[in-house]
């Protein structure tokens, strides 16, 4: 049943990822990255990755998307093509795909108890946490304890575009008076 979700999900992603593409319509558009944020957060949280999910959650499909929409107020609602500059973009883009795809191939097999990951830092946590930290909560020790700056940055982050957007969305200063300006 998590293959069928996994699947459903990246099907998904590449449906919306095309529509991106191909449309021209820039509201239509954001709209669609917004899709496309939520659903890599799903399928982060089907991976078991639940800060990452709820980092792109809130900063992609939140935070990214209100800055979005401010900027198209600004600019007009669709956009006008340039021809000539496809070809090599195409190609660059080709290149990049295929020299993950092929990178891909040495990565260990997914989820494979022999893999590095589970050899070394996962029989430690699981065997020292409660010796090393006194939680009882596993997860809740690693990302407190082990991982605090790393979350730490990521609250930073969160917490550094929530006032960014704000700054941005918030009504402009009102002038002073002429009187204040002159002394």
């Amino acid at each position: 049943m998590e293959h069928l979700i996994d699947i459903t999900l990246l099907v998904l992603l590449i449906v919306v990822a095309v529509t991106v593409v191909v449309t021209r319509d820039l509201l239509k558009a954001t709209m669609l990255f917004a899709i496309y944020s939520l659903t890599i957060a799903g399928l982060f949280a089907t991976l078991d990755a639940g800060d990452v999910a709820l980092t792109e959650a809130a900063v992609g499909a939140g935070i990214s998307t209100v800055l979005i929409l401010a900027v198209l107020a600004l600019v007009p609602r669709y956009e006008h093509r340039r021809t000539g500059h496809s070809l090599p973009a195409l190609a660059i883009v080709t290149l990049t795909g295929a020299a993950l795809i092929y990178a891909s191939f040495d990565l260990p097999a997914f989820g494979q108890p022999g893999n590095p990951v589970h050899q070394h830092l996962g029989p430690y946590f699981i065997d020292q946490t409660y010796a090393d930290i006194g939680i009882p909560n596993l997860v809740a020790a690693v990302l407190a304890s082990y991982r605090s700056i790393d979350t730490m940055g990521e609250a930073v982050v969160i917490l550094t575009a929530g006032i960014v957007v704000y700054a941005l969305l918030s009504p402009p200063p009102r002038k002073r008076r002429r009187e204040e300006d002159e002394r």
